[in-house]
């Protein structure tokens, strides 16, 4: 029972240092540019279950701080968990995405398998009337899966920073995403009503921690793994009717792979993982329930941001959070360590399976590569300007640039050699 009780006081330990820093850590604001005013916003919901149930909730609401010094927080078979849902109308059928917004890096799941479904956060698009991005995910999470984050069981830790959604290739912006971070203070189960289509999942955090610091926690049947997203090419980069440019660009061009995350989520259809019976019953610890569940994949802005999440828990170095350990580096960045400047952005950089598209991204990546090496110079000197500059977009803006000049060469030098193909051929067929 042990190494349970180290595994767990671990993890907690961990969420605690991520929670107090983002809480003190100001994020880094994107403003809507004049000629796209879209936001939108997200809420990531965190809590923890406790070893038993039920347990008496008659003080008023702590503080962060004193949340963690709770017995019931810090027991050792306790387990902190973070919401995910998942739209089973959305993602496969091209209607709009997570955020309500067209496709963009969460990209359409269409002719995937039941693993490969997206996981989001709760969240949509800033309408006329909010407040702002935080009323938007508290909105948006009653609206979505009926979770009241106005109410006194929580309390909004902080934001994360602010991230451009573009299209595809990242020629045209489509709004600013802001992410907002949620604890529930309380240990009881509260009632959730999530839409029709939505279904909700609560995650261990340890699934996520275990891939991405291994060396933090044991490794144990929770533990993610990773994988990758693989992602029609074509269906990013035609119209969406041109049936036969699709099959050209198929052919041409490939597919794209994304790094993602391989979790055991509870069914959201099976009495295990309902709102409220996924807390452990009176005398029954969580180590102990029996959990029906199957593999689903997490990746896209939604791994990206989760990254940003698990950041936070490292320990600082020379003023800043350690670099995770990632199993991956974009293709373009090979020998340079953006997981340790932006974790996020090592998520949606897409790798592509024709070889000589990935080695055309590097050619033309320079640019690219200047940007990161820039902005880790920037934080080795203490950041003063890390939260001015916009460094995520700048690199992002020049990666994109270097993917559309590759598939660009890429292309013409497939068409020549085609063509060059079809003369040896006409000539041999007419000597």
């Amino acid at each position: 029972m042990a190494p349970v009780a180290e595994k767990q006081n671990a993890v907690v330990q961990l969420l605690s240092r991520a929670l107090h820093r983002i809480r003190t850590t100001p994020p880094r604001i994107i403003a809507s540019p004049a000629t796209q005013p879209r936001r939108a916003a997200v809420a990531i919901v965190i809590r923890v279950v406790p070893s038993t149930l039920p347990i008496p909730n008659d003080a008023p609401p702590p503080t962060l701080s004193q949340f963690f010094e709770f017995d019931w927080v810090n027991n050792p078979l306790a387990r902190p968990e973070i919401l995910f849902l998942r739209r089973t109308g959305s993602a496969s059928d091209g209607a709009p995405g997570p955020t309500g917004a067209p496709k963009t890096s969460e990209a359409s799941s269409k002719g995937k398998n039941k693993e490969e479904a997206h996981l989001a956060f709760p969240g949509g698009r800033t309408e006329e009337g909010d407040e702002g991005g935080l009323y938007t995910a508290m909105r948006q999470a009653w609206e979505e899966i009926g979770l009241d984050l106005a109410e006194r069981d929580f309390i909004c830790i902080g934001q994360l920073d602010d991230r451009e959604i573009t299209t595809s290739l990242g020629k045209r912006l489509l709004m600013i995403l802001s992410p907002f971070v949620f604890l529930q203070l309380t240990p009881n189960p509260l009632p959730v009503d999530p839409a029709d289509g939505t279904t909700i999942h609560w995650t261990p955090l340890e699934s996520l921690v275990s891939a991405v610091l291994p060396s933090k926690v044991p490794r144990t049947a929770l533990a993610g793994r990773w994988s990758t997203v693989t992602v029609d090419a074509a269906s990013r980069l035609t119209p969406r009717h041109a049936a036969i440019l699709k099959l050209v660009v198929r052919v041409l061009i490939g597919s794209m792979q994304f790094p993602a995350i391989l979790i055991d989520a509870p069914d959201a259809d099976t009495p295990a993982s309902s709102s409220t019976s996924t807390w452990a019953p009176e005398k029954v610890t969580p180590s102990e329930q029996v959990f029906s569940s199957h593999p689903l994949k997490l990746w896209g802005l939604s791994l990206g941001m989760t990254l940003d999440l698990v950041a936070n828990m490292t320990p600082p170095s020379a003023g800043r959070p350690a670099p995770l350990q990632l199993p991956f580096h974009p293709v373009g960045g090979e020998g340079m360590r953006i997981d340790a400047v932006a974790p996020s952005l090592a998520s949606v950089f897409p790798r592509f399976s024709y070889s000589d598209v990935n080695f055309w991204i590097w050619v033309f990546g320079k640019r690219y590569r200047e940007v990161i090496r820039g902005w880790e110079s920037s934080m080795r000197e203490g950041g003063a300007n890390d939260r001015r500059l916009n460094w995520t977009g700048t690199a992002l803006n020049n990666f994109y640039a270097a993917v559309r000049k590759a598939l660009l060469v890429v292309l013409v030098l497939r068409a020549i050699g085609v063509l060059l193909g079809l003369i040896v051929f006409g000539r041999w067929v007419f000597a």
